[in-house]
């Protein structure tokens, strides 16, 4: 898929993330900040490149501001960002890791 505008999903209450897709041109350019960086900082970055990967988003820059969200969030804000950026989040959308 291809970032074509700004957006967001998630709030930073706590136990929850907030993910921000933009487009860009470098590949995956990935801002992490966690208030449980020291104990799962890889793993955060690991499930938000890889729902990316699933939705074959190469291009665009990510901010991902994490409050001790599950991996579950994590995809799920990451998945609604994707899909507000590309304008499909109006479609009936297979939610839950059915895109491919």
């Amino acid at each position: 898929m291809e970032i074509l505008k700004p957006a967001v999903a998630g709030t930073l209450e706590s136990s929850d993330a907030q993910v921000t897709v933009e487009p860009g041109s470098q590949g995956i350019e990935l801002a992490l900040t966690s208030s449980v960086m020291n104990q799962y900082g890889r793993q955060i970055k690991a499930t938000v490149l890889e729902t990316l990967k699933r939705l074959d988003v190469s291009n665009a820059k990510v901010t991902v501001i994490d409050k001790g969200a599950l991996d579950c969030t994590l995809k799920a804000r990451v998945e609604c960002a994707v899909f507000r950026s590309c304008g499909a989040s109006g479609g009936n959308i297979p939610w839950g890791g059915a895109v491919r």
